[in-house]
């Protein structure tokens, strides 16, 4: 397994190649709708496996491992396989968080890459939690997670969240000089809140585990804003300020959904039934919006209609009163449907991800694979 070039990393990126699309192939046989066969014609396309530091959850070795693990479900099939893959990832862990440790002890501010969902160790958590859940590299992730909530010190004497980066978010590379912590589920600390939560829901913790998410949530609850509209929170914060609520869409990625579902989690694992009924209100509002609705202008899971829906789903099943999120869901096909048909045959933005949110989009429909795992909805 080596580093690769762009042709043959586009072949195993799990957000824009054939592996993502393997995964609605993955499902529909799982349901009986194809065969196993057409999944893995596109499976064996990834050529040589990419484990080197761009490597993540949805590149290379460790999305190969996480199609694999969903086409195996509970079955043999690819064992060998995600046996030499488990210890392949064990291995990319440890390398990952010796760098992290690194630069803790340099002082320097973290990025995307190193702790996110999408690049970073959060999304590599998330994939041990599936295969390795009592493995050690999982509890190292964690422990790293748990550091990168300490404060670390800032300009003029200040201190900022540890997940300060030193960059700009990438959709807008002038938008926060000087660096900003992000609160976004995919590249934010919400998606460590959600790891987080999912590990202690079953049973997995480390020292400071929930000195962690009490950090994180503090910190959310700083910055969460109320008005006739709702509760919601900004993309991110900059030494400027917060950036505006009111021209962020509703996504998964970025938004309330995604921060909702990451603090009802939270609320499940720590036993705080204020803050789950809070999470829940606050999509509930969002969904009665149509003014924050109709700045959905695509059907894809990362920033389109398939995303919310599939949020809604995950959150409803763990509501106390999930009727009003089915009421949504029933009325949700209809507001897909008017959304824009992607161009491409993408997981995280393209057709195959906004056909498998529409696939259960009527209530009580059962998915046969937990797909949205790699969202960290589950």
């Amino acid at each position: 397994m080596t580093a690769a070039p762009p042709d043959i990393a586009t072949r195993q990126s799990l957000a824009h190649g054939p592996l993502g699309t393997a995964l609605l192939d993955v499902e529909r046989a799982a349901l009986g709708l194809t065969t196993f066969q057409v999944a893995h014609r596109k499976i064996a396309l990834a050529g040589p496996l990419i484990d080197g530091d761009d490597a993540n959850l949805f590149l290379g070795a460790p999305a190969m491992a996480y199609v694999l693990h969903m086409a195996a479900s509970e079955s043999s099939r690819y064992g060998g396989a995600l046996r030499t893959l488990d210890n392949v990832i064990a291995a990319h862990t440890r390398r990952r968080i010796a760098a992290a440790r690194a630069r803790i002890e340099r002082g320097r501010h973290t990025s995307f890459a190193e702790y996110d969902l999408f690049r970073g160790l959060t999304g590599i958590g998330a994939l041990l939690l599936l295969r390795q859940p009592h493995g050690q590299e999982l509890r190292t992730v964690l422990a790293y997670i748990v550091r990168l909530t300490e404060p670390v010190p800032g300009p003029q004497g200040r201190t900022l969240p540890g997940w300060w980066v030193g960059h700009a978010p990438a959709s807008n590379e002038a938008a926060t000089p000087g660096g900003h912590a992000n609160a976004g589920l995919a590249h934010g600390i919400t998606g460590p809140l959600a790891l987080l939560a999912l590990t202690k829901r079953r049973g997995i913790t480390v020292d400071g585990h929930e000195r962690a998410m009490a950090r994180i949530l503090r910190w959310l609850d700083s910055i969460r804003q109320s008005d006739h509209h709702g509760t919601h929170w900004p993309r991110w914060v900059s030494v400027t300020g917060p950036a505006p609520t009111h021209t962020a869409a509703p996504s998964w990625c970025y938004g309330t959904p995604g921060i909702a579902r990451a603090q009802q989690l939270a609320g499940i694992a720590l036993g705080d039934d204020d803050r789950k009924r809070m999470a829940e209100r606050a999509l509930l509002y969002c969904l009665a919006d149509r003014r924050q609705l109709d700045q959905l202008n695509s059907r894809g899971l990362c920033h389109g209609v398939g995303g919310l829906i599939r949020t809604v789903q995950r959150v409803a099943q763990d509501a106390e009163n999930p009727a009003p999120f089915h009421d949504w869901l029933r009325r949700a096909p209809d507001r897909f449907l008017a959304a824009p048909i992607p161009e491409r045959p993408d997981f995280i933005e393209g057709t195959a991800g906004a056909a498998l949110a529409f696939m259960s989009t009527e209530v009580g429909a059962a998915t046969a694979t937990n797909w949205d795992a790699c969202l960290l909805l589950i």
